[in-house]
């Protein structure tokens, strides 16, 4: 099927913690859906059937719970109302934004999905009711090729926005398209989590997944194009992401994945936004790793002088680190009960230094979660304290593979390369109880190559 993300650059409000009156904070939201409109006529004219818009694209962000209340249109979330907003406008009051987008849907005859804040009267007698008798919920819309209101997903995994309510329990939300069957939603931060997007994927064998997304990128292990196509790859399905762009907030990275190939954006310097169409076959099997090739074990061949053990943060966590030294050998570190082997060879020695870096304990920084890693990567310096840095660029052509004896069974296998583009593994899955990938001659410098591992049991 044919689909498309578009990476916004929003036009965001001058002062949003500033209260406004509803006419003003449409004037802001239309502006930006006169930019959509021109983006879905544009997708459709490529023979898109369904398109997918950022988190936070509508309105912006950095709110307030009281300045936010003028941007939110009402949506009832149920599955019994049948409602077509573009052609029922009359049904429900402030929802000026869903009828624009369901009338962008059926003019063009095509799936939309966007992000927007939504409002919902609360009863005092509601025990998670807030005190001002509303909830204000950061949602997602879908609508199908009539206009018709067919899914609403309220974001369950809120990362520092005050005007938003988390929805007292996880929305599993799906629609049903003609042309690749369901489709499951979640927002941004939630792709860290077991709860609402890994339990949806397995509960209902999802193949297909959209994913607007505000996303603020880290190196060297949780970029945004990275970490989404380690998502697709794991899982086995396609993600159709849509970021934000803003570059000097960080945040850029949209695509199109499969488990084997990828459609991404990712750019830093220049502004405005990004229409990426791509045809991507429909996922109906389950994709079985390819497991001929697997590590043998790093053999103890004892007497030689054994690279040293530093530390260093990498990602605001404390990770144990070993130099990858010479043209090629074979290192292992471990920390707590997780051990990572490497064996490499380098086709030429540059000078640049990377190192093997573990950890496996819980992230406490921009939210808590338990991490285990294994991560080959390239340091900012020749210095061991530059190790964990965020890096770019890289020259060096590694042949590698990398394992670990991880606890959890939820591993994304991260492979960056220079310039944030990306490659994929010849190899990867499970031999004796190890997760492994292996990668004979990236495309261009290696920057990462990791197993990022997520024990969700011990969040």
């Amino acid at each position: 099927y044919v689909a498309a993300v578009y990476e916004h650059e929003s036009i965001l409000s001058p002062n949003p913690t500033a209260l406004v009156d509803r006419r003003s904070a449409l004037e802001l939201m239309g502006r930006n859906l006169d930019i959509y409109e021109q983006q879905v006529v544009a997708a459709a004219r490529q023979g898109a059937q369904i398109i997918v818009f950022p988190e936070d694209g509508i309105h912006g962000f950095n709110f307030t719970r009281s300045s936010i209340y003028p941007y939110l249109d009402f949506v009832v979330h149920s599955h019994s109302v049948k409602w077509n907003p573009c052609r029922e406008p009359y049904l429900f009051n402030d929802t000026e934004v869903l009828q624009r987008l369901s009338c962008m849907a059926l003019k063009n005859k095509i799936f939309l999905v966007a992000n927007l804040g939504t409002k919902q009267p609360c009863e005092h007698t509601d025990p998670h009711c807030p005190s001002d008798g509303r909830y204000q919920f950061n949602t997602n819309v879908a609508f199908n090729d009539d206009g018709m209101l067919v899914a609403t997903y309220r974001k369950h995994n809120l990362y520092f926005e005050y005007a938003f309510d988390a929805p007292p329990k996880p929305d599993y939300k799906l629609f049903d398209t003609p042309f690749a069957g369901k489709f499951g939603m979640f927002t941004c931060f939630d792709i860290l989590f077991f709860e609402p997007a890994v339990n949806l994927i397995r509960q209902y064998n999802l193949k297909q997944v959209v994913y607007p997304t505000a996303w603020m990128n880290q190196l060297p292990l949780l970029s945004a194009v990275e970490f989404q196509q380690a998502f697709a790859t794991a899982f086995n399905i396609n993600i159709l992401a849509a970021n934000i762009h803003h570059p000097t907030l960080g945040m850029t990275g949209s695509g199109i994945y499969t488990p084997v190939k990828s459609f991404i954006y990712h750019n830093m310097e220049s502004y405005g936004g990004k229409l990426i169409v791509a045809e991507i076959p429909v996922i109906t099997t389950d994709y079985k790793t390819n497991l001929e090739k697997s590590p043998d074990g790093v053999s103890g061949k004892g007497n030689e002088q054994l690279p040293p053990t530093f530390y260093a943060e990498m990602m605001y966590d404390n990770f144990t680190f070993v130099p990858v030294w010479g043209e090629k050998g074979e290192l292992q570190v471990c920390a707590n009960t997780l051990c990572c082997y490497l064996t490499y060879q380098r086709a030429v020695l540059t000078d640049e230094l990377y190192a093997l870096g573990v950890f496996d304990g819980l992230h406490t920084v921009h939210g808590t979660y338990y991490v285990q890693a294994c991560a080959l990567v390239k340091c900012g310096g020749l210095s061991f304290s530059s190790c964990g840095q965020e890096v770019t660029d890289a020259t060096a052509l590694i042949d590698f593979q990398l394992w670990g004896n991880m606890s959890t069974s939820y591993i994304f296998p991260l492979l960056l390369t220079s310039g944030i583009t990306l490659d994929y593994a010849d190899h990867m899955g499970w031999k004796n109880n190890h997760y492994f990938i292996s990668k004979n001659r990236t495309s261009s410098g290696l920057l990462t190559a990791a197993l990022y591992g997520r024990w969700y049991e011990k969040d």
